[in-house]
């Protein structure tokens, strides 16, 4: 276009603002597209890509002229953090890596250039694109788990609303005193252990899979892969920062692959390559990326859905899942409806008084069982969905069902109050839920004694599942999922949850505690098992806490304290 210019005598800035236009339309259209249809969406995506690709590199090659004819430098942030906005979008469309680390570098280029600065107490609209920036630039950090820079964003926000509260009406900016509170209550809900092990796939702790034991023939002659994951939920109250409440960011970082190292190299010298051309970007792409692994899952996060745009979301996922993939639902909510004609029970996704119009009903899911299913709920009332086991449409389906009950802390602490589930934690940071049933906090624990722990829990998990694998009565349905790093290391970290509890004595003996794992796992493999009931001791033991566990097998009772005293 710049060729093109220099042939003609439209003025350069005529020239710019028509190619403004022309990217600010493009973007309004792809917006508000919904993130579950991306196989659909993904040429909206190229087509502006293109279009504020083109305007970067013009008003780079044209700068000096524009600023003589009026640019502001916050219009040249505005591209930016469009871009920024761009890729975070298609990150959670794809999942891609990649589009997170772009974004990333393009709202870091923003908060180091200052783009907004200039009139930022002068004009409420300069001021509001300011605090609207670091809010979605808190998101990147918070999903790249860029802690450091989430606490400068925070405090760079906190002082900018107070600023703005004092130069303009002050009620112009209660909403950001909520999204303050917002992001305060979600660290700290969320930094109980300072993330000492990362919640993504990581090839340092985690086995890679090429190493995953395989499952013999005579099980299963189809290995299915975990290619699409709907994460939902519904609490009152629940902890969340923008739409992603503390449990689904939990599972969305579960279910990814933990980047290299280069991918977590601050880059924001690289904008100006980086939005010049597509080579660049696709350049840096190759560099966090491990051509060994496969592509992330690719996850729909909802907030609080009505249950037509849940089953939408379904529906539309189900039409795009490849035929060796398995698609998994995870859905967690609080409270339950009493059951209806031919129905178990259900869980509400709306608040109570609606007439059940927004309840998930068991036989909701089974036009869905014609393709893979996973099935993780938790709930009061996860157990009413068993039912859907036995009526399926096609695939056997596959369930992992919460407790009904939360059982006990071990201490006074209440600090576990605010800290999410605990069945879901399980499933994404076992051994920090293990030290928050027992009441303890980050502050508590030695790093070494954590570390220790976390190294005896890893190698048993990974025992666990190299025995689980060898299993003549393992179940075709859990199988064909065992090769898949992601299920597997959900399943076996079930299996923790289910052995933990089974052995806590404010627990025992009450089924209302413990998981459910349909169709159910071999019996060597059950909480009874000496090797787990080991595991769980030795576990106890680093912690001193052996006192809060009992076991059933004479020989491992022998060598724990029975004070059942809290």
């Amino acid at each position: 276009m710049s060729q093109q210019q220099q042939n003609s005598n439209i003025p350069v800035s005529e020239v710019f603002w028509t190619l403004a236009d022309k990217a600010d339309k493009k973007f309004s259209n792809i917006r508000d597209l919904p993130y579950y249809q991306r196989s659909r969406h993904d040429t909206y995506f190229y087509k502006v890509f293109k279009v504020y690709t083109q305007l970067w590199k013009f008003q780079q090659e044209n700068r000096q002229k524009l600023v003589e004819a009026g640019l502001k430098r916050w219009e040249i942030g505005d591209i930016a953090s469009r871009i920024g906005q761009l890729y975070f979008g298609q990150y959670m469309r794809t999942s891609e890596a990649n589009y997170l680390s772009e974004s990333y570098i393009f709202y870091e280029a923003i908060l180091t250039r200052e783009y907004f600065k200039e009139g930022l107490f002068q004009d409420v609209n300069i001021a509001n694109k300011q605090l609207r920036f670091l809010a979605r630039f808190l998101m990147v950090c918070l999903v790249l788990n860029r802690r450091e820079m989430v606490q400068q964003l925070v405090n760079q926000l906190k002082l900018l609303v107070d600023e703005c509260k004092r130069t303009f009406q002050e009620s112009d900016f209660k909403e950001w005193k909520l999204v303050l509170q917002e992001i305060v209550k979600f660290l700290k809900a969320d930094t109980a252990f300072m993330n000492i092990r990362p919640l993504r796939y990581s090839l340092v702790l985690d086995p890679h899979p090429d190493t995953l034991p395989h499952v013999s023939a005579a099980i299963t002659k189809r290995s299915l892969r975990l290619r699409d994951a709907v994460l939902s939920s519904f609490h009152q109250n629940e902890v969340k920062f923008s739409d992603i409440t503390l449990d689904t960011f939990r599972m969305l970082q579960c279910l990814e692959w933990e980047p290299s190292g280069s991918f977590y190299q601050s880059a924001g010298s690289k904008l100006s390559q980086n939005g010049a051309t597509g080579a660049s970007r696709i350049s840096y792409s190759q560099e966090i990326a491990d051509p060994t692994l496969p592509a992330n899952p690719r996850k729909a996060v909802l907030y609080r859905p009505s249950l037509t745009h849940f089953v939408a979301v379904l529906a539309t996922i189900c039409e795009e899942l490849p035929s060796d993939g398995i698609l998994l639902v995870y859905l967690s909510a609080s409270g339950s409806c009493g059951a209806a004609k031919n129905e178990s029970g259900c869980i509400p996704l709306g608040p109570r008084g609606d007439g059940g119009s927004n309840c998930v009903y068991p036989s909701d899911f089974l036009p869905f069982t014609r393709r893979p299913l996973l099935l993780v709920i938790d709930n009061d009332n996860s157990k009413a969905f068993k039912v859907i086991s036995g009526a399926e449409k096609g695939e056997s389906i596959a369930m992992l069902l919460s407790p009904s009950c939360s059982p006990p802390i071990a201490s006074d602490s209440s600090s576990h109050i605010s800290n999410g589930s605990l069945f879901t934690m399980f499933l994404t940071a076992p051994l920090q839920a293990f030290c928050l049933l027992l009441g303890f906090s980050g502050t508590d624990i030695d790093l070494d004694t954590y570390n220790k722990a976390e190294i005896l829990l890893s190698s048993s998990l990974n025992n666990w599942g190299a025995a689980l694998a060898t299993m003549e009565a393992l179940n075709p349905v859990w199988g064909q999922v065992l090769g898949d790093p992601f299920i597997r290391r959900i399943l076996l970290r079930f299996m923790f949850c289910e052995a933990v509890l089974t052995s806590y004595a404010p627990a025992r003996d009450k089924s209302e505690f413990l998981p459910t794992c349909v169709p159910s796992l071999p019996t060597p493999v059950l909480p009874s098992n000496n090797s787990y009931q080991n595991v769980i001791l030795q576990l106890a033991g680093i912690f001193g806490a052996s006192k809060y566990f009992v076991f059933s097998e004479d020989d491992l009772a022998d060598k724990i304290q029975t004070n059942l005293e809290l």
